[in-house]
């Protein structure tokens, strides 16, 4: 074959869905069929919960060494394990240590980093700008509600580890499941906030509440007259695109929602979180089919990680291949600096490049917007709109002046990525603070 008809192959790359019994490479799912597989029952049932379960669900496929450091990892680790049989199928099991989904679900000890001098539990400031419980008020017109804490899989990058997922070895949480007294609490904040126009339902995950709770939260924030927008955050789509295809009651529970929505003049669409082309599969497309036919927007939110999607090549197939599935592609979110994450974190540069380098590989509309979601409560910034960036040293200084006026707020780029003069000089607090002032003092003099 020809050079030409090989980048012709790359070309159309995005088109291409895996569609094989990748399952029954698994050795305790070698007989599972393609009916078992898709049903989202058994899914949740066979949903690998504990490290014990790797090691008997995988058996000769996975090395003492491996295993060995995925058992370190849990000593870590804020997040317990909770993965879906589809996404630990997918996972390379013949080199798992670099393998993205690996990476995101299922952390080994070796992969960690000492967190960063400023990293913060609730990183984004979301309990602080909590005017009631499970409520997070911080922009005008829109607000974040977290109605449970439960998620199909915990992502090892999660930004609310501080209440996700029980606690673990390394930190106590205080988690909650679904409380309607205090949902009735929100609903009446928000009927009493006629500015708030936009609620992100969001959690946990969408995917984990019932039926009849989908219709209770929608029912009530579509009767609010200045409620115009719902979105319902889940990560399901791409970790457990079987609950779409084969939980009818769930499916049917956000169709009728949607439609009431609709009757009312409102939306009601799906924000997932694809965040590599390695969970994109023939499942994914008919999950996708089923809420396009339903009329359900979806678009995607998908967070900058090292060695998940930090590379050019990646980030455009991800892009492309989320935009064929009739998934807008929304966010690309720099890390957030959440403990226990920082060998996943990117520098401002790299998310600045990327972004380069994806826009203009296809339509703007399906382009997202890589942004910079501040620490302490300022808002998603895009990666370029800082006040002042101090690359050599890895501090960026911003400006959020609709979300809390007359406030600096500051982002760090991981320490390890800097070099070794500027990693000594992060290591002595004196120099350290004088850095970050010196910054601040660039912005404030420009005012």
């Amino acid at each position: 074959m020809s050079e030409v008809d090989h980048s012709k192959i790359r070309e159309l790359e995005h088109r291409n869905f895996r569609n094989d019994d990748f399952w029954k490479e698994i050795p305790a799912w070698a007989d599972v069929s393609r009916g078992e597989f898709a049903d989202h029952k058994w899914q949740l049932k066979n949903s690998i919960r504990k490290v014990e379960q790797v090691e008997k669900v995988l058996g000769s496929k996975i090395s003492k060494e491996h295993m060995d450091d995925i058992k370190a990892g849990q000593k870590i680790t804020p997040m317990n394990i909770r993965i879906t049989p589809y996404i630990f199928a997918l996972i390379d099991w013949r080199d798992p240590l670099s393998c993205p989904l690996r990476k995101q679900f299922l952390p080994m000890g070796s992969q960690f980093l000492e967190d960063h001098p400023y990293y913060q539990s609730d990183s984004l400031g979301e309990d602080v700008d909590s005017p009631v419980p499970m409520l997070t008020h911080r922009y005008p017109d829109k607000v974040l509600f977290l109605p449970t804490t439960i998620c199909p899989v915990y992502c090892s990058y999660c930004t609310r580890s501080r209440i996700i997922g029980g606690s673990t070895e390394s930190i106590e949480k205080e988690t909650y499941g679904a409380n309607q007294k205090k949902w009735d609490d929100v609903f009446e904040y928000l009927s009493n906030h006629p500015k708030v126009e936009d609620v992100v339902v969001s959690g946990g995950d969408a995917f984990m509440l019932t039926p009849k709770q989908i219709r209770y939260i929608g029912e009530n924030l579509l009767r609010i007259p200045h409620i115009r927008r719902i979105r319902l955050a889940t990560k399901g789509v791409a970790i457990f695109p079987q609950k779409v295809l084969t939980d009818d009651d769930w499916f049917e529970a956000v169709q009728d929602i949607h439609k009431l929505g609709r009757s009312f003049g409102k939306q009601v669409v799906i924000h997932t979180h694809f965040s590599c082309a390695k969970e994109i599969t023939k499942w994914s497309q008919m999950a996708m089919d089923r809420l396009f036919q339903a009329g359900i927007v979806v678009r995607n939110q998908a967070v900058l990680q090292e060695g998940v999607n930090n590379h050019v090549d990646e980030m455009v197939l991800l892009t492309r291949q989320v935009g064929y599935l009739n998934i807008q592609p929304y966010y690309v979110y720099m890390h957030d600096m959440v403990p226990g994450c920082e060998h996943f974190r990117t520098t401002l540069k790299e998310a600045e490049e990327l972004e380069k380098a994806v826009r203009g590989t296809t339509a703007g509309f399906n382009t997202p917007t890589f942004v910079c979601d501040l620490p302490g409560g300022g808002g998603k910034r895009h990666v370029a709109s800082y006040e002042y960036y101090d690359e050599e040293n890895g501090i960026s200084v911003w400006k959020a002046p609709h979300v809390k006026p007359g406030e600096l707020f500051t982002y760090f780029d991981p320490i390890h990525k800097l070099s070794a003069e500027a990693q000594a000089r992060w290591k002595d607090p004196q120099k350290r603070q004088e850095m970050i002032d010196a910054a601040i003092a660039v912005v404030k003099n420009q005012e």
